[in-house]
């Protein structure tokens, strides 16, 4: 019989949106998206323990997570034990590298690894498509993070996801201007500029072209980028930087206000670094992820 497990960890990697194009409105009020997700190593760490009845949210790494209430590892906790049936007894610790308002999923890969290291703590009782169904309650990006690959096309808000066969690892740099533009004021800015309403430029993507860094490059925008440069030079500065960098991918992520570029050698890549520090931004040296994190669980009495 298994020891009984006393602590999981598990990494929780940042994604950056190799494309992104808004698409219009659905019924349920939610706006359509097409995106292309690529996780990298830049990532926060999730360890859940077992402890005293109820869920305690520690947080290391100096990154504004907002209240715990509204934490979606506690979210991810609160959601797990009430599949479960049981009352939870946890401590979350987690330890921040992800900055916030960024667009790289710092949260929703919280809180998915969350899930995971629950799963694990309690002798995996649910398996990857029970995950899912609880994900897609939880948050429009936390579904990726389960799916099983680091690269994923997914669909509307997250929750129509096609696994892809990993990409070659490359060189990232990941950089954050330190300022942010609401993600509604995101939205309706670009409403505005598309004469009220969110009807996509019609493009057809063969799914062939997603295996090949070539061609996703080909295909590299972000609909969100021009808006939020608008009202955020420095982002548009920063991407111009990267791809004089040589980057083959230069992109804000998600609806910003990061931005990233994929190179094809890291001695590319730490030179972009030393120009966008030098622009006065925050940066991070990353690569593209081929694997999806691995789960470490200590069994009772092996924990220091």
């Amino acid at each position: 019989m298994p020891a009984p497990t006393e602590s999981v960890t598990v990494s929780a990697p940042a994604k950056v949106n190799l494309f992104l194009r808004i698409l219009a409105r659905e019924e349920s009020g939610y706006h359509g998206l097409e995106t292309l997700f690529c996780a990298v190593s830049l990532a926060d760490r999730v360890t859940v323990r077992r402890g005293a009845p109820g869920i305690r949210l520690v947080v290391e790494g100096g990154v504004d997570t907002g209240p715990p209430e509204r934490n979606l590892a506690v979210r991810a906790a609160e959601r797990f034990h009430r599949e479960l049936g049981e009352a939870a007894a946890v401590e979350i610790h987690l330890t921040k590298r992800i900055p916030s308002a960024a667009g790289l999923g710092g949260g929703s890969s919280d809180c998915a690894a969350t899930l995971r290291a629950l799963n694990a703590l309690h002798g995996q009782p649910f398996d990857r498509a029970a995950l899912l169904g609880m994900a897609i309650e939880l948050g429009s990006d936390v579904p990726f993070f389960l799916c099983g690959s680091p690269l994923a096309l997914a669909w509307s808000r997250g929750e129509r996801l096609l696994s892809l066969p990993p990409l070659p690892t490359h060189p990232i740099v990941i950089a954050h201007p330190g300022v942010a533009m609401a993600t509604p004021d995101a939205f309706r800015r670009v409403a505005e500029q598309r004469g009220g309403g969110y009807q996509p430029r019609s493009r057809s993507i063969p799914i062939e072209q997603l295996t090949d860094w070539n061609a996703v490059a080909a295909l590299a925008e972000n609909d969100f980028q021009p808006v939020v440069a608008e009202q955020i030079p420095l982002i548009a500065e920063a991407v111009d930087a990267l791809r004089d960098a040589g980057a083959s991918v230069a992109l804000m992520a998600g609806s910003g206000s990061s931005v990233f570029g994929v190179f094809g050698e890291a001695a590319e890549r730490d030179g972009a670094m030393e120009r966008l520090r030098g622009m006065g931004m925050s940066v991070w040296a990353a690569e593209t992820l081929e694997n999806e994190p691995d789960v470490r669980v200590d069994p009772i009495g092996e924990v220091g």
